[in-house]
């Protein structure tokens, strides 16, 4: 694997984690490791390293950048914004910091997780090297063995020849589960509560006894880890299974790790390629995005009341995330400023995915995450682009059809609600440009504030009637005669030409856009 850059470093857990303020010698400098400062002792030399200023202010970094320099590291990490810039770009080493609240054993965990850890990948999970303990494992012991997870689900077990099974483990190897029964649930009570290995009996008359041990790491069970005792086990069996079990938690955990790392970058690569920041055929080869598709966001109801806003949208992520990936495998979806974005591909792997499918599965979201969250949930779906380059702009669609959902309309479209969208969009761009919005509609609407009339009203009503007087004075509830009244004082005193249909479209589209009027909701 190629040796982390600082631009490596930032791209997995930069952002709101790590803040670069400067970097006189480029990103592309190496980072080997995170060290935590003792200010006790000397700085070693460690070329590529990264000092955390544990115990120091930001603000009197000055002298640590310069030992930091001396010994040559790469860079200083603070707490707090004001760090000693000027300092480190005189002795050309990188400044970072993190947030005051932050703790320093998080952040070098982090760090050290990003700088050792690669991102996994279908061949590299981290599961070759739990076959490879299982083997070790079941070699010391004496005893076929396996490896699983809290759920019970078979991570990796043993192939040394010779070894006794019985037809438990075949069924629960062919199947990587564990077969479930009432006596498999009593066993792993008693697993779960110990904290050394347990023997435990066979639970049909054909099968054998287990030595069992609970794999954890701060408290946190991460999984078990099962041998088989077929009367043969090594005298110091349960001795080599807790080292085995202490050594499967730091592999169960790199692998968290490398998980992890790999859905941060994607999910900043998701971003870019939906912000149209990024390459976008190399971004789709990573994310694995093929083929027409389309954005599908959803966020929380701006007018509900939640107490950890940040916190259910993370939520509101895992349930996306959840109900994607049970539809289409692997997936993309990413967090950006409290909306969540996923893409949504035109074709499934075994038949067609069209518009109305989309909408199915968004509505179903919509519904498991109002009553997960107890928050109620909006969906918009952009329009289908046939390739990853066009994501950028399905995504802009998508957060245009957000602002014109609501309790009524919680689910929709860009094509469902076009006409909406199109006059929010205009009405964004005329009010933008002064020769857009400057007109005889100001004029109409001024008149009617200073007499009380209601010529503008009337006016869209008969645009909205096709100019129609009879159309316009039902949407009015009043007489044609007062319609075709109310139009002629309208010329004459806003020096408004109906004649002209130019004038008359320009007038429509401004009181409808800019104006926010509408005939048929008059």
């Amino acid at each position: 694997m190629d040796a982390c850059t600082l631009g490596d470093l930032l791209d997995v857990v930069g952002g709101p984690a790590l803040h670069l303020h400067t970097a006189p010698a480029g990103q592309g400098v190496p980072v080997t490791e995170a060290v935590l400062h003792d200010g006790r002792t000397p700085l070693p030399r460690l070329p590529g390293g990264l000092l955390l200023a544990v115990g120091v202010l930001a603000a009197q970094a000055g002298p640590l950048v310069r030992a930091a320099a001396e010994a040559g590291l790469t860079g200083v990490v603070v707490r707090g914004p004001d760090g000693p810039v000027e300092e480190a770009e005189a002795h050309g080493v990188a400044l970072l910091s993190v947030a005051e609240d932050a703790a320093w054993h998080q952040v070098h965990l982090l760090l050290a997780s990003a700088i050792g850890a690669r991102p996994a990948t279908a061949s590299d999970t981290g599961l070759g090297d739990l076959f490879a303990l299982a083997d070790a494992i079941a070699a010391g012991t004496g005893g076929a063995t396996a490896i699983e997870d809290p759920r019970q689900r078979i991570l990796a077990y043993s192939t040394v020849p010779g070894q006794q099974v019985d037809e438990d483990r075949r069924q629960g190897i062919l199947g990587l589960q564990v077969p479930p029964s009432a006596e498999n649930t009593e066993q792993y009570r008693r697993l779960f509560a110990a904290d050394r290995p347990v023997r435990l009996p066979a639970l049909t008359g054909s099968g054998l006894p287990r030595l069992a041990m609970p794999v954890r790491a701060g408290g946190e069970t991460l999984g078990s880890v099962w041998v088989i005792d077929g009367g043969s086990l090594a005298p110091d069996a349960e001795d080599t299974l807790v080292q085995g079990a202490s050594t499967a938690a730091l592999l169960l955990l790199r692998a968290r790790a490398a998980r992890e790392l790999a859905r941060h970058r994607g999910s900043d690569l998701l971003r870019r390629l939906l912000e149209g920041t990024t390459d976008a055929p190399t971004a789709a080869q990573r994310l694995g995005v093929t083929g027409p598709a389309r954005v599908a966001a959803f966020v929380l109801d701006s007018a509900a009341s939640v107490p950890d806003a940040e916190r259910t949208a993370l939520r509101l992520l895992d349930v996306v995330r959840l109900q994607c990936e049970a539809r289409y495998g692997r997936h993309a979806c990413v967090l950006v400023d409290g909306v969540v974005y996923a893409v949504l591909p035109a074709e499934a792997p075994r038949r067609r995915t069209d518009g109305h499918s989309h909408r199915t599965l968004a509505e179903d979201i919509v519904g498991r995450a109002g009553q997960a969250l107890r928050v109620p949930v909006r969906a918009a779906l952009g329009e289908v682009v046939p390739d990853a380059a066009g994501l950028a702009d399905s995504r802009a669609d998508a957060d245009l059809v957000l602002r014109v959902l609501d309790a009524e309309l919680p689910v929709a479209t860009v094509d469902e609600v076009r006409p909406r969208v199109t006059l929010l969009r205009l009405a964004e761009v005329m009010g933008e440009r002064r020769e857009l919005s400057a007109g005889a509609w100001r004029r109409v609407l001024a008149y009617d504030a200073a007499n009380g009339t209601e010529y503008a009203r009337t006016l869209v009503c008969w645009f909205d009637a096709g100019c129609d007087m009879a159309g316009a004075a039902k949407l009015l509830a009043v007489h044609p005669n007062t319609c075709r009244y109310r139009l002629r004082q309208l010329q004459q005193h806003a020096g408004v030409d109906l004649d002209d249909p130019d004038e008359r479209l320009v007038l429509w589209l401004q009181l409808r856009a800019l104006a926010g009027l509408s005939g048929a909701t008059a």
